[in-house]
C-alpha cells in the first residue's frame, strides 16, 4: 500500500503568491501504512496547466526540500506537484497542484516610485496624513492582474472604491532603509475594461510615526508618507498595462487628521468621500504629488503573513461611570481596535479610551506612560455607520466610551484582534484548570506581542523588539505558531542593525534609545539572540537556510563577546542586564538581581559559542565548528573555576545561577546533581515561590527536572502565592506580566515604570509544560524525531499536548486512573520518536499511534550526565 501526500507546502506556508525567491523550497506531509519509508520524490513544474518539467529527488526529506528546477522568473506563475516513492517500491498518487507565483525579483522590474502630498510638511511633528489616487483606462478584456505595493508608512490601497486584500499595518516594520517589504495581491476581481482609479490611504505607522521613550522620536525613517505601488494588468491580447506610481497621481489631505501607533487615531466623517478612489471621482482639493526616491534594491517580498484581524470579541459587561462615560470588559486583556456601529448628528465626537487594569471602576492608564491609547471619531450625521481607526492598535482589555449618542448598546462595539496571521501549531490541556488558563495567558501574550515583528509589550510608549525577550521565549512562540517567516524575517533585520563590531542592538529594528539605551552596548542574553534563536528556528522549523543567512551575524557577535571576555573567558565586565526584573530586584533597579550579572553573562558566553560549533557543523564548516567548540571548552572551565566551588554550589546561591549551570552543562556529572539538589533547597525555602528574572525562568524547572526534582518543579510552577506564575491567574491575569507582582496583593498596581500586563518573556515556562507536563518535545531538527517523555505530578490526572510540525501532528496524552499510568503518542510519516515512561522504561517508536501502560509512580529520573 502506498502513501498519500496531504499538504504540499511552499516555504513556509500555504500562500505562494509573490514569492521572493526564485528558488523557493518544497515541503509535504504525508499519510501512510504503518512502517512506510520514503525513498525518493518526483516533482512536477506545470505552466498552465500542461506539465513542462519534472525532477525525480533521492531523498528522504519532506522539509525544505530544494527547488530542482530552473529560477523562476520575476512574475512566473507554475503549479507543483509531488508523488513520493516508498523504500518499498510503492508509488503514491500525484499531490493536488500547489501554486507558485514569483514576484519582482528584480530592481529593473520596478517602475514605480514613492509619491505623497506636495504641501510642507514641519519636521518632528504630528502631522495630517494624505490620501493619493490616479485614474487609468484599460481598452481590452482583463485576464489577470497584480498590485505590488508598499509605502513609507502603512497604507490600505483601494481599487474602484473596494479595499484590496485584508491585511492591516502594512508593510509591517522593517529596517527601512535597507528592507522595505512590499505585498503582492490579486486584483483581477477588481478591474475593469474602461474606466478604473486606484488610491491608497496613508498613516505615520513606525516610519514617521512617534517612537520610542520619554516623548518618543518622529520621523526616524523620513519625513514623507509615500505610496509606491505597481499595478500589472494581463489583457486578453497579451498586452501588459502598467499602472505606476508616478508624477501622474495627485495627492489630497485624509480626513484622517491625526493617526499614531502609540497615542491613536481621529477621524473626521464630514470630511470622508465615498467615491474618491472609483473613476470620475471629484477633483476638488487634489493636487499634484511629489514624486520622492527609493532604491529598488532594498524592496522585499515578505516571508511572513501580515497583520490581520484575527477574532472578534464582544463586551462581557459594561457600566456607566459618574461622569456619564461607559466602561466596557472584554474579559480579555488583548490587542487590536474597536469596531463601533454609530448614529448620531454631525459633529458629535465619539471618543474610545483603552487600558489594561481598573482601579475603582476606572481606567488606570499611568502604565501607558506617555501612549494616549485614544481615537476619535467625529460623526458626520446621516444615519448609522461602522467604524473603526485604520492606522493604530491598543493592548487593552478595557475602554471606556465618551461622547455616545442616545442610549448605549453594549452590542454595537467589538474588539477586534490583531495580530500577524501565523499558522497556530500548538495546545495544552490537562486536569487543572488554573494551569490551562496559564497557558492560555501564555498564548494571548505571544498573539498580542507578534505584530509584525516580536515586541516586549503591545500597549505603552514601547513595543520596541527587544532581544533577550523573543531569545528566551522563541522555543515557546515556535511551539505555539508557525512563527518561522515571522522571525526569519526579524533576524535579517537584526543583522541589518547589528553594529560593524558584532554589537546586537538591545531592541531591532534599531530606533534611538535616549541616554538610558545609547550608545549601544554589548549585552548578555539579548545579543546572544543573534545565535540562539537562528537555532530554535533550525530546532523547530530544521531550517538550516536560517542558519546560513545568519550565520555572519552570529559569529560577529560571538568573536565580540569572546573579545569582551578576554584570555580568562571570564565576561566580567560593561554593562549588563542580567537576570532582569528578578523579583528581589528594586522597583527602580530592575536589573539588581539575586544572581550575579556576570555569571550569567560568562553562562551565555558559553552558551551561545556552543551553539555557534553546533551551527558550523550543520553548515559543514566544520574546521570553525571544532575551534569554536575548544572554546567552548575553555570557557565552561572557567566558569566552573570562577563561579562554583566544584561541589555543586554556585557563587551566586540563586535560582537562576543553578538553573543556568545545569541546563546549559555548566557543571555535570555528581557536580550538576549536587546543584540540582541545592536548587531544590532554594525552591523549598522559598515557599516555592519563583525568585527568577528574563534569564532564568525558561531554565529553572527544566533544571530541577533534570536532575530528579520533578515533583518540586511542579509544585513551583503550581505556587499560588506572589511571586508565582497561578498568582497571576488568581489575580485575574488573562495574559503574561512584566513582574511578578505586576499588580500587588492588595489589588494596586506595582508602582515601577515598568509595569506591563503583557510581556510574554515570563512565560517560557510554558516549553517545559509542553515537554514534561504533556511530554512533547523534538529531539532532531523540525520534529523528525520526537522525545515523548511526560513526567506527572503536581496531582495532576491528565494531560495532553498536540503539535502541527513540519511533518505533521505530533501528539502526546496521559492519563492515571486508580494505579495505571496511560500513555497514548501519535507520530507522522517521516518521523521517529522515543517514548520515555515514568517507571523508567524506554521504547522506541515509529509513525502512527502507539499506547503504553506502567504503574503510576512518582518519576525518579537520573542525575545529569
Amino acid at each position: 500500500m502506498s502513501a498519500t501526500v496531504t499538504d504540499l507546502r511552499v516555504e513556509h506556508g500555504r500562500a505562494a503568491l509573490g514569492l521572493g525567491t526564485p528558488r523557493p523550497r518544497l515541503s509535504w506531509q504525508l499519510a501512510g501504512p504503518s512502517g512506510w519509508q520514503q525513498e525518493s520524490v518526483e516533482i512536477a513544474l506545470e505552466t498552465g496547466g500542461r506539465q513542462v518539467a519534472t525532477a525525480v529527488v533521492g531523498t528522504r526529506d519532506q522539509v525544505l526540500v530544494p527547488w530542482p528546477f530552473a529560477d523562476l522568473a520575476s512574475r512566473q506563475r507554475a503549479g507543483v506537484r509531488v508523488r513520493v516513492t516508498g523504500v518499498d517500491g510503492s508509488t503514491s498518487p500525484w499531490s493536488p497542484a500547489t501554486s507558485v507565483e514569483a514576484g519582482l525579483l528584480e530592481p529593473s522590474d520596478w517602475r514605480a516610485r514613492p509619491v505623497g502630498a506636495s504641501w510642507a510638511e514641519e519636521a518632528g511633528t504630528d502631522r495630517r496624513p494624505s490620501r493619493v489616487r490616479r485614474a487609468f483606462r484599460l481598452d481590452g478584456d482583463v485576464v489577470s492582474a497584480r498590485l505590488y505595493a508598499t509605502a513609507h508608512g502603512v497604507f490600505e490601497a483601494e481599487l474602484n472604491g473596494v479595499r484590496v486584500g485584508d491585511d492591516e499595518l502594512s508593510p509591517g516594520w522593517t529596517s527601512y532603509d535597507t528592507r522595505l517589504r512590499y505585498r503582492t495581491y490579486d486584483v483581477t476581481d477588481l478591474v475593469e475594461t474602461g474606466e478604473n482609479a486606484i488610491g491608497a490611504w496613508l498613516g505615520d505607522g513606525w516610519y514617521r510615526g512617534r517612537l520610542g521613550f520619554n516623548g518618543g522620536y518622529h520621523d526616524l525613517y523620513g519625513t514623507d508618507l509615500s505610496f509606491l505601488a505597481q499595478l500589472e494588468v494581463e489583457l486578453a491580447d497579451g498586452t501588459r498595462v502598467v499602472v505606476a506610481t508616478d508624477d501622474t497621481w495627485e495627492a489630497a489631505p485624509s480626513p484622517i487628521s491625526f493617526s499614531g501607533l502609540y497615542d491613536g487615531e481621529r477621524h473626521d466623517l464630514r470630511l470622508d468621500d465615498d467615491g474618491w478612489s472609483r473613476a470620475g471621482s471629484d477633483r476638488d482639493g487634489w493636487t499634484p504629488v511629489t514624486v520622492r526616491a527609493r532604491d529598488p534594491r532594498t524592496l522585499v517580498a515578505p516571508e511572513q503573513p501580515p497583520v490581520r484581524c484575527t477574532e472578534e470579541i464582544a463586551p462581557l459587561a459594561h457600566w456607566t461611570t459618574s461622569r456619564g462615560s461607559v466602561v466596557l470588559d472584554f474579559g480579555q486583556n488583548l490587542v487590536g481596535r474597536l469596531r463601533i456601529t454609530v448614529d448620531g448628528e454631525a459633529g458629535r465626537q465619539v471618543t474610545l479610551r483603552h487600558a489594561e487594569v481598573l482601579q475603582e471602576g476606572e481606567l488606570y492608564r499611568r502604565t501607558l506612560r506617555l501612549a494616549a491609547a485614544e481615537d476619535v471619531v467625529t460623526l458626520g450625521g446621516g444615519g448609522p455607520v461602522t467604524w473603526e481607526p485604520r492606522f493604530t492598535i491598543h493592548g487593552f482589555r478595557y475602554a471606556e466610551v465618551e461622547g455616545w449618542p442616545g442610549d448605549f448598546d453594549p452590542a454595537s462595539v467589538v474588539a477586534r484582534v490583531l495580530h500577524t496571521d501565523m499558522e497556530r501549531t500548538g495546545w495544552f490541556a490537562c486536569s487543572d484548570p488554573s494551569l490551562e488558563r496559564l497557558h492560555e495567558n501564555v498564548l494571548w501574550s505571544t498573539r498580542g506581542n507578534f505584530v509584525d515583528i516580536p515586541t516586549d509589550c503591545p500597549q505603552r510608549d514601547e513595543r520596541l523588539g527587544w532581544t533577550g525577550d523573543i531569545q528566551v521565549f522563541a522555543p515557546t512562540a515556535s511551539y505555539l505558531y508557525d512563527c518561522s517567516g515571522m522571525l526569519g524575517s526579524w533576524l535579517q533585520d537584526l543583522a541589518v542593525d547589528q553594529l560593524p563590531d558584532g554589537t546586537v542592538p538591545w531592541f531591532v529594528p534599531r530606533i534611538p534609545g535616549g541616554p538610558s539605551w545609547e550608545p549601544i552596548e554589548s549585552g548578555a542574553v539579548w545579543g546572544d539572540a543573534a545565535v540562539l534563536t537562528p537555532w530554535t528556528l533550525w530546532e523547530r522549523f530544521g531550517d538550516a537556510g536560517v542558519l546560513a543567512r545568519q550565520w555572519d551575524s552570529a559569529k560577529a557577535w560571538v568573536d565580540l563577546i569572546l573579545a569582551r571576555a578576554g584570555d580568562d573567558r571570564i565576561w566580567d565586565e560593561g554593562f549588563q542586564l542580567g537576570d532582569w526584573l528578578d523579583p528581589a530586584a528594586p522597583p527602580d533597579d530592575p536589573a539588581d538581581a539575586l544572581t550575579d550579572r556576570y555569571l550569567v553573562a560568562t553562562a551565555y558566553l558559553y552558551w551561545s559559542t556552543r551553539h555557534l560549533a553546533d551551527t558550523a557543523v550543520v553548515l559543514g564548516k566544520d574546521a570553525e565548528g571544532a575551534r569554536y567548540d575548544a572554546i567552548a571548552e575553555e570557557v565552561r572551565k572557567a566558569f566552573a573555576g570562577r563561579y562554583t566551588d566544584g561541589g555543586g554550589r554556585t557563587t551566586s546561591d540563586a535560582q537562576t545561577a543553578y538553573g543556568l549551570a545545569l541546563e546549559f552543562g555548566l557543571v555535570r556529572g555528581h557536580e550538576a546533581q549536587a546543584a540540582g539538589d541545592r536548587l531544590a533547597e532554594l525552591v523549598s525555602e522559598a515557599g516555592n515561590r519563583i525568585a527568577t528574572g528574563f534569564a532564568g525562568t525558561p531554565v529553572v524547572a527544566p533544571a530541577l527536572t533534570r536532575t530528579g526534582h520533578v515533583a518540586r518543579a511542579y509544585d513551583l510552577v503550581l505556587e499560588r502565592s506572589c511571586p508565582s506564575w497561578l498568582y497571576t491567574v488568581d489575580m485575574g491575569g488573562t495574559t503574561i506580566w512584566e513582574r511578578w507582582d505586576s499588580m500587588l496583593p492588595d489589588g494596586t498596581v506595582n508602582p515601577g515604570e515598568m509595569t506591563s500586563f503583557n510581556h510574554y518573556a515570563l512565560g517560557a515556562v510554558a516549553d517545559w509544560m509542553h515537554a514534561t507536563v504533556a511530554g512533547l518535545a523534538p529531539s532532531a531538527p523540525g520534529w523528525r524525531r520526537v522525545r515523548f517523555a511526560p513526567r506527572p505530578g503536581g496531582g495532576l490526572t491528565h494531560a495532553s499536548g498536540r503539535h502541527l510540525s513540519p511533518y505533521g501532528e505530533v501528539s502526546s496524552s496521559w492519563r492515571v486512573e486508580g494505579e495505571v499510568f496511560t500513555l497514548t503518542v501519535a507520530l507522522p510519516v517521516g518521523t521517529t520518536g522515543e517514548v520515555s515512561l515514568p517507571d523508567g522504561t524506554i521504547v522506541e517508536v515509529s509513525h502512527g499511534r502507539h499506547e503504553f501502560t506502567c504503574a503510576a509512580v512518582v518519576p525518579v529520573v537520573g542525575a545529569a550526565g
